[in-house]
C-alpha cells in the first residue's frame, strides 16, 4: 500500500518533515511531531541520530551529536514512534536511519520492533538496493515498507529496480551531494521524477534541499511531495526553549498558503 498524500502533481503537494529523534531532547520531538501532523504534515519522518551521518550537512549532523549527548538510542526513537502512532494514528511514520544502529539491534529484531510499535516505512540512507535482499525479506515478513533513494545520477535499469521493491514511497533526491537548504530547486528533480513515472504507480516524494514555500510550490507541479528536513531541523536548533513547535506549525502552515496560491 502507498503512503497517502493529500495530493497530485499539479496540485499541492504532500509533506513529509524529517525530525532528527533526541534534538533537543525527545520530550521536544513528540511535541514538535505533533504540531507538524496537526499543521498538515502527512508524513514524519524519525530520524535515528548517527555518530557519522556522512549523507547529511553540517545542521543534521549537529543534531545528531546533540541528540547523541543526551544518550538517544534506536530503542528511544521506536519508543517515540509508538507513542505518536497512539495519539495520531492516520499519520504515516518512517524511521530515517543509517543502517549501523540497525545492525547492531538485530536486523530481525529492528523490524519486528518497528512493526509492532506502529511504524509504517523504514529508509537506510546508505542500504544499497542491489545488496538489500536479506533487509527486503525482514521488511515484507513484519509488513513494513522500504523506502529506497533514487539520485539523478541513477541509470534507468537501477530507477526501475528501486521502483519495483519501494513501498509507502519513493523518495526522490532533488540533486546530488549531501542535505541541506539551498537557493534554488535544482532542475534534475523535475527530470528524475518525469525518469521514474514510468516505472511506479507509487507517490513519489522530492527531498534534498527544499527549504522555502517556493522550493514546495515547484515541487507540486510534477512530484507527490516535498520532503523538509534541514529547514525544519534548523528552525528547532535555533529556537528559544518551549517554542519549537509553535515555530514549526506555523512554518509548515505558511508553506501550505503559498502552494495553494500557486
Amino acid at each position: 500500500m502507498p503512503i497517502q498524500f493529500n495530493s497530485k502533481p499539479g496540485l499541492k503537494p504532500g509533506l513529509v518533515i524529517y525530525l532528527t529523534a533526541g534534538d533537543p531532547d525527545l520530550a521536544t520531538t513528540r511535541n514538535v511531531a505533533l504540531a507538524a501532523i496537526d499543521a498538515g504534515a502527512e508524513v514524519l519522518e524519525l530520524g535515528v541520530p548517527f555518530s557519522d551521518p556522512v549523507a547529511d550537512g553540517p545542521v543534521i549532523q549537529r543534531a545528531s551529536e546533540r541528540s547523541l549527548g543526551r544518550g538517544t538510542s534506536l530503542r528511544d526513537v521506536l519508543a517515540l514512534a509508538a507513542e505518536l502512532r497512539a495519539l495520531r494514528p492516520r499519520a504515516g511514520l518512517v524511521i530515517f536511519s543509517y543502517f549501523n544502529p540497525v545492525l547492531r539491534f538485530g536486523l530481525g529484531r529492528f523490524c519486528a520492533h518497528a512493526a509492532n510499535c506502529g511504524v509504517d516505512a523504514v529508509l537506510i540512507t546508505d542500504m544499497i538496493v542491489e545488496e538489500a535482499d536479506e533487509y527486503l525479506t525482514e521488511m515484507h515478513h513484519t509488513g513494513l515498507m522500504p523506502i529506497f533513494l533514487a539520485a539523478p545520477t541513477s541509470t534507468d535499469h537501477r530507477l526501475k529496480l528501486i521502483a519495483s521493491v519501494s513501498r509507502g514511497f519513493v523518495y526522490a533526491i532533488s540533486r546530488v551531494g549531501i542535505t541541506g537548504e539551498q537557493q534554488n530547486l535544482a532542475s534534475d528533480a523535475r527530470r528524475l521524477v518525469e525518469r521514474l513515472r514510468p516505472f511506479t504507480t507509487l507517490p513519489i516524494a522530492v527531498g534534498f534541499g527544499i527549504s522555502t514555500a517556493e522550493h514546495v510550490a515547484a515541487v507540486g507541479e510534477f512530484a507527490n511531495a516535498a520532503v523538509i528536513g534541514t529547514a525544519i531541523v534548523s528552525l528547532i536548533e535555533k529556537a528559544e526553549p518551549g517554542t519549537a513547535p509553535a515555530r514549526i506549525a506555523a512554518f509548515l502552515q505558511g508553506l501550505r498558503q503559498v502552494a495553494v496560491q500557486h
